[in-house]
């Protein structure tokens, strides 16, 4: 079974894995995976089109380097973000593109290697695996009577891994001990902020292609501790849910688990994030299991109302069309990844807010209360009405509930606004069209 191997007694065959990254093919294979994914140029300043000019060359240059032993990456580019809850800034790190190409090989090359070594419960950066699997395992493990929740976060996990427990913990598993020396020096390659180089003696850098990989090896020890014990948990890179009965069981192991954390794999334990509540007060990858039901968290709504408040601003002069576009494209992403959520009622009430903000908008399009009245009266409105609406004391926003907008712009009209940018951006479905895709089981 794959959640009874145990890494520190298995050893792999794997001693002529340098031979194999030392191709132009494997090379190749890496850099048609970093071109796929995008992004920004690292310390360098070379963007993904100017390597592509030259990729001959690049490959073949990367090649006599690593047979040659001359082969050093560059320290990757500092991006600071703000975390979603505001709590701080994440740290992640934009290696070159060279350098990419090389971790990237290195992780196809290793990924079939170690990925069945990994636990079960184990559900972040594998193939085959995503987000939803992992809720609707808790989902199942809350069913069967465990519901309450040690839910441990880890305190800036990626910037504070130990290398030397890392590599060490790798060299179990792997017998190609060049392919450690080239991971040892992407480790310590360094970060570059305002031109200044810094050293980098722990962590993995978040955003680099071997990062996920790295964080599973570390994290798959808390894994098979967690199995151990013989308790259920479900994980998604440093996110851990363990599962019990009681409350008095929870609170026993968050302290020993925490230990272990701290003293075993020397990680930190955010204690004022890490708590023990029933699961319909833990938020897991954004949802919540309520009632034996998956339901988009608290937070995850009001982060929502919050995104849709910002596209749709007061007081702009953006054309409606722009907005309806850029709302269009978030809630698509957003919508799709909830739309696990068993409580269809939540993304309808999103639908909703989002059409109230774009009535409201309408309405402050209109210079003075006469010209909303005539926009109403075309729209379809009775004259009474329409008069009693334009003409009351009411704000826009009071307005924009009114029956009489309602009938002017309703969710039809919505629905085919999103249609025709979606066709005017060649997609195929647009976001208002929900029982598409919603899932519910």
């Amino acid at each position: 079974m794959q959640s009874e191997m145990n890494i520190d007694t298995l050893s792999i065959d794997s001693k002529y894995l340098f031979e194999q990254l030392c191709t132009e093919k494997k090379l190749l294979e890496g850099w048609r995976e970093v071109k796929r994914n995008r992004g920004t140029s690292g310390s360098d300043g070379q963007t993904i089109e100017t390597f592509e000019t030259q990729l001959h060359e690049e490959i073949k240059r990367l090649r006599q380097e690593l047979e040659s032993w001359t082969y050093e990456p560059q320290p990757v580019r500092r991006v600071e973000i703000p975390k979603p809850d505001g709590s701080g800034i994440r740290l992640l790190g934009v290696p070159c593109i060279r350098d990419r190409v090389i971790q990237t090989s290195i992780k196809q090359l290793l990924e079939p290697i170690l990925d069945p070594l990994f636990s079960v419960s184990s559900y972040g950066f594998r193939p085959g695996k995503n987000q939803e699997q992992a809720v609707v395992a808790a989902q199942k493990i809350v069913q069967s009577g465990k519901r309450y929740v040690v839910d441990i976060d880890l305190s800036q996990f990626f910037d504070r891994v130990n290398q030397d427990r890392l590599l060490g913990r790798l060299s179990k598993m792997i017998e190609d001990k060049r392919i450690l020396k080239l991971i040892g020096k992407t480790l310590r390659s360094g970060v570059m902020k305002n031109g200044m180089i810094s050293p980098t003696t722990e962590g993995t850098t978040q955003g680099s292609p071997l990062s996920p990989l790295l964080s599973n090896i570390v994290l798959d020890e808390l894994d098979k501790e967690i199995e151990k014990r013989g308790l259920e948990h479900c994980r998604f890179a440093d996110d851990c849910n363990i599962f019990v009965k009681t409350p008095k069981a929870a609170e026993r192991i968050m302290k020993s688990i925490s230990e272990f954390i701290e003293k075993k794999l020397k990680l930190v334990v955010n204690q004022a994030k890490s708590k023990v509540a029933e699961s319909s007060l833990v938020k897991f990858l954004g949802m919540t299991i309520v009632d034996g039901a998956r339901a988009i968290a608290k937070k995850s709504i009001c982060r929502a109302m919050d995104k849709v408040k910002e596209l749709t601003p007061r007081g702009t002069h953006k054309k409606l069309e722009d907005t309806i576009e850029q709302i269009n494209s978030w809630y698509m992403g957003w919508s799709n990844y909830y739309s696990m959520t068993q409580y269809p009622s939540q993304l309808k009430a999103i639908e909703s807010h989002i059409r109230r903000r774009l009535r409201s908008r309408i309405i402050d399009q209109q210079k003075s209360r006469r010209n909303l009245f005539q926009k109403l009266l075309k729209r379809g409105v009775s004259r009474t009405r329409a008069a009693a609406t334009s003409f009351s004391n009411k704000k826009r926003w009071a307005l924009s509930h009114t029956p009489a907008l309602e009938v002017a712009y309703p969710n039809r009209w919505f629905i085919n606004e999103m249609n025709l940018q979606t066709r005017s951006n060649e997609k195929r479905e647009h976001w208002f069209d929900i029982k598409k895709w919603i899932r519910l089981t």
